[in-house]
């Protein structure tokens, strides 16, 4: 394998570094150079020692995978960078063949806390799958009875000679309308989307305003990146998406109230993210939203739980809000995460920007 050969591993999610008979760096790949906090530039030619310190588990885990011919992962290992940059990792030393230098590693890390984060979004997609099949199925048995009844709450209502008892089969029909609305919204989910340009900030100020309207005396604070790209995605569904969170925020100050000075605040925060892997899928790029509160925060006892449906907390709630919303993220190939205590709420949402398809240099005149 000769040093061209290595650029086949830029686009991998995970970092890489492949070092010499000496053990210098003669490779890394982007993803090393943000984990590193370094650029290949500077860290070309540097022995790992000089790197990494005396590192007496890493040392032991190169020499073993040489020994035996075989790859060799430590599943726990901390690494110092230049004695500034603490590192929890784990590391799978590989030999590799670089012609005359028969005894080259390529060696590769990936953070503890980011494989946890790829199995539970792997998690979370499997069990998503799963609740919209069930929730899909039961809203279709629900359907169809739920019309009879409310056709046949409709034939009584005009058969009734005591208008009193006028009164009863109207909550029949209006609670009929509602469950049928339910059944709707959960399956609207199941749409695929319509992709097309969407540029995230006039998603964002749509919101706003329906936000602004429906709460008034909401303050809704704007902090966005003007360089944003666009995004190509499903405007309709991301306007769901941030307006679902977004109201349930408003929903959540509401719920409590804000005493004296202080009033209910919802921000709406984008800036852009790189190198950034969803769905098990490396992006130089990613559009970042975060839409944060000042609310009471979601119970400890419901965080595992937010993105499941028919799960609220608030009397009333339908328990769908967040479940479409997840629903819809995932549909985009995105990321939906949150973090929460009792005064400051913030959901992020990362949604990949596509790169733009080369073009030909004779198809550019």
């Amino acid at each position: 394998m000769n040093i061209a050969a290595l650029n086949g591993l830029d686009l991998l999610a995970t970092a890489v570094v492949v070092v010499d008979d000496k053990q210098a760096v003669l490779y890394m790949n982007p993803a090393a150079e943000n984990l590193l906090e370094a650029s290949t530039t500077n860290i070309t030619g540097l022995t790992l020692e000089r790197l990494f310190g005396d590192n007496v588990v890493l040392a032991a885990a190169i020499s073993y995978a040489h020994a035996n011919n075989c790859s060799y992962t430590e599943h726990e290992i901390e690494l110092a960078i230049n004695g500034r940059l603490r590192l929890n990792l784990t590391c799978t030393v590989s030999p590799a063949d670089h012609g005359k230098m028969a005894s080259g590693t390529l060696l590769e890390f990936r953070q503890i806390d980011q494989q946890l984060r790829v199995e539970r979004e792997a998690r979370l997609l499997e069990q998503s799958q799963a609740h919209r099949d069930l929730i899909r199925n039961l809203a279709h048995e629900i359907k169809n009875p739920l019309g009879g009844i409310r056709g046949a709450a409709q034939l009584l209502d005009r058969e009734l000679e005591r208008p009193a008892l006028h009164e009863y089969t109207q909550v029949i029909i209006k609670e009929s309308d509602r469950l049928q609305s339910l059944m709707d919204r959960l399956l609207t989910p199941h749409r695929l989307p319509l992709p097309g340009p969407v540029n995230i900030h006039e998603v964002l100020e749509r919101v706003r305003s329906v936000i602004l309207a429906e709460f008034p005396g909401m303050v809704v604070r704007r902090d966005y990146d003007t360089s944003m790209p666009v995004l190509t995605g499903d405007r309709e569904q991301l306007i769901q998406v941030v307006l679902n969170i977004t109201r349930n925020a408003a929903q959540a100050i509401n719920s409590v109230g804000k005493e004296g000075s202080e009033k209910g605040e919802i921000r709406l925060k984008t800036r852009i993210a790189r190198q950034v892997t969803l769905a098990r899928r490396r992006f130089r790029h990613a559009v970042q939203v975060e839409i944060s509160d000042n609310g009471p925060g979601i119970p400890e006892d419901m965080r595992a739980r937010v993105f499941q449906p028919l799960i609220s907390g608030r009397e009333g709630g339908s328990g769908l809000g967040l479940t479409i919303a997840h629903n819809f993220v995932t549909q985009h190939h995105g990321a939906i995460t949150f973090e929460s205590a009792p005064g400051k709420t913030c959901f992020t949402l990362l949604l990949p920007v596509q790169d733009a398809p080369r073009v030909p240099r004779s198809a550019e005149r």
